[in-house]
């Protein structure tokens, strides 16, 4: 099972507007980078991925599972790119920023500490471990 990171501006779109979806969940559009493309498009139903709030507050506040794999992303008027559903599973006990995710040495490899502006990246199953026990939760 392969692990994710969703990065959301939440003046675009929330932790809590994604948690207020419920459990019919919502797409996951308007990525236009062919990396995170890629990333899309290797998911699979039932993964797990972060959700990851940019610009000011910088830290993952959530867990979301993909609950639709790769489809045409309708706003898109190249057809290029598609977008995944999500639906969230549950906030972390506590906020998890970007500062505290670069202090620890065993995230240094972390795609979200050298390439933080890609907006879908994979997480690897010892980075999930690390950042679910720093927010004070189970593997």
């Amino acid at each position: 099972m392969a692990y994710w990171l969703f990065k959301s501006e939440p003046a675009t779109w929330s932790w809590e507007q994604q948690v207020a979806a419920g459990a019919k969940g919502t797409f996951w559009n308007g990525v236009r980078n062919h990396l995170a493309k890629k990333h899309l498009m290797a998911m699979k139903k039932g993964e797990s991925g972060f959700f990851y709030h940019s610009n000011d507050d910088r830290a993952i506040v959530g867990i979301v599972e993909v609950i639709k794999t790769y489809y045409p992303d309708d706003s898109d008027e190249t057809g290029k790119f598609g977008m995944v559903d999500l639906r969230a599973i549950k906030p972390l006990k506590r906020p998890i920023s970007l500062l505290e995710i670069k202090a620890e040495k065993a995230l240094a490899d972390m795609v979200l500490v050298n390439n933080s502006r890609l907006s879908v990246q994979p997480v690897s199953e010892v980075e999930w471990r690390i950042i679910l026990t720093l927010a004070g939760m189970k593997p």
